[in-house]
């Protein structure tokens, strides 16, 4: 396991104990950045008018198509260690 992915999953774990917790803003940046570095590029259909928090969820994954997972990863440590 890389360093990168150490931190990454360091990270994630302290995504869960973080002092307060983050604006939906922040939430769904760290959401979309998880989901990127883990899964690559969104996929599936963009959910309906009616599901807000998932079309809110698949619209900000979507915002980072073409991004690489290292890239994603650091991101993602970036901003759970700005929050601490």
């Amino acid at each position: 396991m890389s360093k990168l992915e150490t931190a990454f999953r360091k990270a994630v774990d302290d995504s869960k104990k973080l002092p307060e917790k983050p604006d939906n803003a922040t939430l769904l940046q760290i959401y979309s950045l998880y989901k990127q570095a883990t899964e690559g590029d969104v996929q599936g259909k963009r959910p309906g008018f009616t599901d807000m928090v998932g079309r809110a969820k698949y619209d900000a994954w979507a915002k980072l198509e073409g991004k690489s997972a290292e890239d994603a990863m650091q991101e993602y440590v970036d901003l759970i260690e700005s929050l601490k």
